[in-house]
């Protein structure tokens, strides 16, 4: 028989599986995640409509795979973990191909551009945490060439836990750093063998580098590892989801970090946690206009420690588990009133470098990009 007839066992077994692990999370999602009317997903197309926003980063991340309870905490990833990244990445695509060319999704930089031109809604795929990559060198570089040819662009290589690729910052918002470094322990390195191999991959291959999450050491050592691989910066780096660091939180870039990124010439996500972006900032945020407030300080101390606007977007990581949001900012829906706000703050020009001009930069200067699937 041929070799994907014989598999019939593994496919329905890998089904059935699946199928109870999103029914677990969609029922965690729905009281501590969604943020839409209704307690609905906060990224849906009618709400992408609503808030005029263009190009979603669309981020695969099987949560279950990451914390594994069949293995012991720290253990290193499974080969499976790819194969369900994959079946996750063509979920999407058919939920996609059954809009009826209402939304689309971008494979690269060229079918960006058609979907933009158009006045489509792009999805681009995105995956959250090497640990889905692989169990060996080999298999990292392997999978990451899978990726770049069905058009990722981006692989935030630390995550959640320590599992073998890179350690991460705290990120778990109902923890205190000190809790979670006792409760989940690291040990005292950065990158891996196999978070070195991913990085080297992904700058061959032409996906880019995330750098959220990362621990310092982690942070460090991917700034040294590029130096050597990419010299005269040409590839930028990103930092799709972060803040900064205004009060004691490791998941908070610090100043020194916010220059190394921009010396490469990348670009750093705003968050909407409302936990981790009003961490060592006085007031109450009660709605819409303290919220903006809140993303002007980190806005403008990014522009600060760069002298530009050139390296800030807006990163909301809405449906990331960041419940609760920024109020005013807890869907997609609220993002026509953040660039009206963002045009009146700081002029046509720099709002639009914000909302997508530096991101979309990054993009085609990094991003290969592939085929559809």
């Amino acid at each position: 028989m041929p070799p994907a007839q014989r598999r019939t066992h593994d496919h329905v077994r890998a089904w059935s599986r699946r199928r109870w692990q999103a029914w677990i999370v969609n029922l965690i999602s729905w009281f501590a995640n969604y943020q839409g009317p209704g307690h609905s997903p906060s990224v849906r197309e009618e709400l992408i409509v609503d808030g005029d926003v263009g190009v979603i980063l669309s981020v695969l991340y099987i949560a279950l795979d990451e914390m594994d309870l069949g293995q012991s905490y720290g253990a290193p990833p499974q080969g499976i973990y790819f194969r369900d990244l994959e079946a996750e990445l063509e979920t999407v695509e058919q939920h996609v191909a059954s809009r009826g060319g209402s939304i689309g999704i971008a494979h690269s930089p060229a079918e960006l551009d058609r979907l933009i031109v158009a006045g489509t809604p792009a999805l681009i795929h995105a995956v959250e945490g090497a640990f889905h990559l692989g169990d060996s060198e080999a298999e990292v570089r392997a999978h990451v060439a899978r990726l770049a040819q069905l058009g990722v662009a981006y692989v935030t290589i630390a995550h959640l836990f320590w599992r073998q690729v890179a350690t991460n910052a705290p990120a778990l918002p109902f923890l205190p750093d000190w809790l979670y470094k006792r409760v989940f322990p690291e040990p005292d390195e950065g990158l891996t063998a196999l978070g070195r191999a991913a990085v080297e991959a992904m700058v061959d291959r032409g996906v880019l580098v995330d750098l959220t999450h990362m621990s310092p050491r982690a942070l460090k050592e991917t700034f040294d590892l590029l130096d050597r691989l990419d010299p005269g910066s040409g590839v930028p780096l990103i930092a799709t989801h972060i803040g900064c660091r205004f009060g004691n939180h490791e998941f908070c870039f610090t100043d020194e970090t916010i220059r190394e990124v921009a010396r490469r010439g990348g670009v750093m996500g705003c968050n909407f946690s409302k936990h981790w972006m009003t961490d060592g900032l006085p007031g109450r945020v009660r709605g819409f206009d303290d919220s903006v407030e809140v993303l002007y300080k980190h806005i403008d101390r990014i522009r600060d420690l760069t002298g530009s606007f050139d390296h800030v977007a807006v990163g909301s990581d809405l449906d990331g588990y960041i419940k609760p949001a920024l109020p005013g900012l807890e869907h997609m829906g609220r993002m026509a009133d953040l660039q009206r706000a963002l045009r009146k703050r700081y002029g046509p020009a720099d709002a639009e470098k914000i909302c997508s001009a530096n991101a979309l930069r990054a993009l085609k200067a990094g991003w290969r990009g592939g085929s559809a699937p």
